[in-house]
């Protein structure tokens, strides 16, 4: 068995081209040989594998003491479960999929998606039952073509009032109607005495495939006589990285002298696209912006992700060239989103506006079934991939993002009674950073809301990777 393993890591290391496997189009994989691949797939690229005793290289005497324990699992999925190290709080992001052209669709940005995005609270007084915010509407999207609007309550899907354990299997129907609510905060701000009535009108959303530009907004307003720059940004997908460029260029030649760059809803994606997007706001070209860290088998895989001039698929960065950037954040900014703060913090004033962070700094990639774990030569037998934790980021001065999440200079939440419009000045989390803006950086906790205890994005498996492209 450590014969096979190092010579699994050998084919990875000089043979990532290789295309050797058998011609089994018409054939379909067995459980056994999906959980061989499974076990091997961890073995060799798992962040946390020198904590998971049963990865150990050492861990089997002989092939038939390997083979029983794989038959000691009911499914692939349970292997993988039994391996991943302290879910609940170390690892709460490693996963498997039996579908992985599923999987690279939505690391492009293409989704089966209403259009609509939600926080969800708990109803006053209570531990299990919820209620819903219409957050944001996707452009041209089916919600868009409805009367939803951002800032809406509801209390009902279908007619069912939601909880916390049902809330997600409501979410999952291709078609539902969400029945809309009044709420009254009883001209007080406190959170128990608030009241949610039930109205009559109801909302119908339906699915569809959706190709989302993650660029959502881009504004620029004249504050004291100075140019400040609005990018709401909600997905780091390199398929927009040229989009992006644009935006920026459109910003550039404006004389930018602020930037508020909006990552609250953004949940991460490319580490690729993190670093240009690190350079379009500073204007570096060259230095470290990010480190990967593999486990202790993989050390020479070891990265530098650095500050370029250039976009990966060709042509020049456009650069705002700023020693300072607001980033408004909230518990659902993750892994990319944070690793920008941490990265650019090493080298200008980064202000964090909004609410703690989820607090993953861990980044991963797809492990296919091949001879060399690449997407080239992939069993054809079964769409099974993993996508674990395969390495921890840290910023140029070894820096990791805390797992409790990065805490706000300036704390406020989205206020259920007001979310307001986004990408205007009476947005409050806008408004808190253009006030910070003219203060100078003397600025007060601005704290007002309460934060989500979920929302679209909770039930999005992969939604919060940061992924090594």
């Amino acid at each position: 068995m450590k014969f096979l393993i190092k010579y699994t890591t050998l084919l990875f290391v000089l043979s990532l081209s290789l295309s050797c496997f058998k011609d089994d189009d018409d054939s379909i994989s067995s459980s056994s040989e999906i959980k061989d691949f499974v076990w091997k797939g961890m073995n060799f690229a798992y962040l946390y594998k020198e904590n998971s005793s049963n990865l150990a290289n050492d861990r089997f005497e002989s092939n038939s003491e390997y083979q029983s324990y794989l038959n000691g699992f009911d499914s692939p999925e349970s292997l993988f479960e039994s391996v991943v190290y302290d879910r609940q709080t170390t690892d709460r992001f490693s996963r498997i999929t039996t579908d992985y052209i599923a999987l690279e669709q939505q690391f492009s940005g293409i989704t089966k998606t209403n259009g609509a995005e939600f926080n969800f609270y708990y109803i006053p007084g209570s531990t299990s039952e919820i209620f819903g915010v219409v957050r944001l509407i996707l452009p041209e999207s089916n919600a868009s073509n409805t009367s939803i609007f951002r800032g809406q309550v509801f209390n009902k899907i279908d007619d069912q009032i939601m909880t916390i354990s049902n809330i997600s299997s409501l979410l999952a129907s291709e078609t539902y109607s969400i029945g809309l609510a009044i709420y009254n905060d009883n001209g007080t701000n406190e959170i128990d005495d608030d009241t949610i009535s039930n109205s009559s009108e109801t909302i119908a959303l339906s699915k569809s495939v959706y190709y989302e530009n993650p660029i959502f907004k881009a504004e620029v307003f004249n504050l004291d006589n100075e140019n400040v720059a609005y990018l709401m940004y909600n997905g780091f997908v390199a398929d927009y990285d040229s989009q992006l460029n644009i935006a920026f260029g459109n910003l550039q030649s404006q004389n930018i002298q602020h930037l508020i760059l909006d990552l609250r809803y953004n949940p991460g994606g490319s580490v690729n696209t993190a670093a240009t997007l690190g350079s379009m706001i500073t204007g570096f070209t060259s230095g470290v912006f990010a480190k990967l860290q593999y486990n202790n088998d993989l050390q020479n895989n070891n990265t530098n992700y650095n500050f370029s001039s250039n976009l990966a698929l060709g042509g020049s960065i456009n650069s705002l060239n700023l020693n300072k950037v607001y980033v408004l954040t909230s518990g659902s900014s993750a892994s990319a989103s944070e690793m920008i703060i941490n990265s650019l913090s090493a080298y200008i004033d980064v202000v964090q506006i909004g609410t703690k962070t989820v607090g993953k700094s861990q980044a991963s990639t797809t492990i296919y079934d091949s001879p060399t774990f690449q997407r080239q030569g992939a069993n054809s037998g079964h769409l099974y991939a993993l996508q674990p934790l395969v390495a921890i980021s840290v910023n140029k001065d070894d820096l990791v993002v805390p797992s409790t999440g990065l805490e706000p200079d300036i704390e406020i939440s989205e206020s259920i009674g007001n979310y307001g419009v986004l990408g205007t000045i009476q947005e409050p989390m806008l408004a808190a950073a253009l006030l910070a803006i003219q203060n100078s950086g003397r600025f007060q906790t601005v704290t007002q809301g309460v934060s989500p205890v979920l929302d679209t994005n909770s039930f999005i498996p992969y939604i919060q990777d940061m992924y090594i492209d």
